[in-house]
């Protein structure tokens, strides 16, 4: 009896790109697992993310504005859509292989610290220089989750994972559609947040750089998408350049000078990182106090990267919740008789 995903590998030899990455390829898992009949590998890869406990979290998670109240702001739950829904997109059209490219992009994010770049610049500070949230989202799926057995994903969504931002590029096409899709999304939808928090106006961005990409968020998406696509179609790479490609660039430049170091997006950013740098601290001195797994840990991990493990695990309001419990004092209300 033929098994549906003998089906699915059959239908990636026929129609995928001569470039796409087939899934019957891969470098497999650290540790090997039968196979499934209904899925692939990457399809499972996919399924172990979206029910793994730090996928959840994302959504207490910040993308810019830190805890935002108002639900309308993006968190890394959200964002992590959005890129996995543009990275979709452009797989398809060059004909990649939307499972591998949607197992990279959900998972991209998932060791991302609490309170954005503010939490991985105290963890920078109180654990290591090294610090960065795309090695620690490696050390998720392949330590941390599933109560420290890790995912066991395939070699090529962990590379993925890993060089999803800066750095080395990914090994497969799929994977550098990520990196693309994910400043793409953080791109637009950073604008799309500021504008709602009053810190910026359209009218503030060089008229110049939105003639070429657009004034409406979907409208400059789609331009975005639509150059990378046209460009890359039947190209051994990804290729992004051109009048769109340098736009996009100049835009990233702008908000950056804008947005991510405006002083209302980082009014708070100094005192979630003494938050998070004084919970370090404490845990360190008192490591009995965290959870069993990572108590577990400390023999062959070492104590402080342990502390990090579960610091950089925590969403925001889950930090200020254990930071109020051990550094602010309750209001004694006594009795009422």
């Amino acid at each position: 009896m033929t098994r549906i995903s003998d089906i699915f590998l059959e239908r990636e030899r026929e129609t995928l790109s001569p470039y796409a990455f087939l899934t019957e390829n891969t470098r497999g898992r650290a540790k090997p697992i039968p196979p499934c009949p209904n899925r692939t590998d990457y399809q499972r890869d996919r399924d172990k993310i979206i029910h793994a406990k730090s996928f959840r979290r994302l959504i207490h998670k910040t993308q810019v504005f830190l805890s935002p109240i108002d639900e309308h702001y993006r968190t890394r739950l959200t964002h992590t859509l959005e890129v996995t829904q543009i990275a979709r997109i452009i797989a398809r059209a060059l004909r990649m292989n939307e499972d591998l490219t949607e197992a990279i992009a959900m998972g991209h994010d998932l060791g991302h610290t609490p309170f954005g770049h503010a939490g991985e610049d105290a963890l920078r500070k109180c654990f290591d220089p090294g610090f960065s949230h795309y090695e620690q989202s490696l050390r998720v799926v392949d330590v941390l989750e599933k109560d420290g057995e890790g995912l066991n994903l395939t070699y090529e969504v962990r590379d993925g994972i890993l060089h999803h931002t800066r750095g080395e590029w990914a090994s497969t096409i799929e994977g550098r559609i990520v990196r693309y899709a994910d400043k793409i999304a953080y791109i637009n939808h950073d604008i799309d947040d500021a504008c709602r928090a009053g810190i910026l106006s359209l009218d503030d961005i060089p008229g110049e750089i939105l003639n070429v990409l657009g004034r409406g968020n979907s409208e400059r998406i789609n331009n975005m998408v639509s150059s990378l696509i046209e460009q890359s179609v039947n190209q051994p790479d990804i290729i992004f350049q051109g009048e769109i490609g340098e736009a996009t660039r100049e835009l990233h430049a702008y908000l950056y000078r804008t947005i991510y170091r405006h002083s209302l997006a980082k009014a708070e950013d100094e005192k979630a990182k003494n938050l998070l740098i004084s919970l370090y601290q404490y845990y360190l001195e008192h490591p009995e106090e965290m959870p069993e797994l990572y108590q577990r840990l400390i023999p062959t991990d070492g104590v402080g990267r342990c502390v990090c493990d579960f610091i950089s695990g925590m969403t925001d309001r889950y930090a200020i919740s254990v930071y109020e419990k051990l550094f602010v004092p309750e209001v004694w209300r006594g009795s009422n008789t």
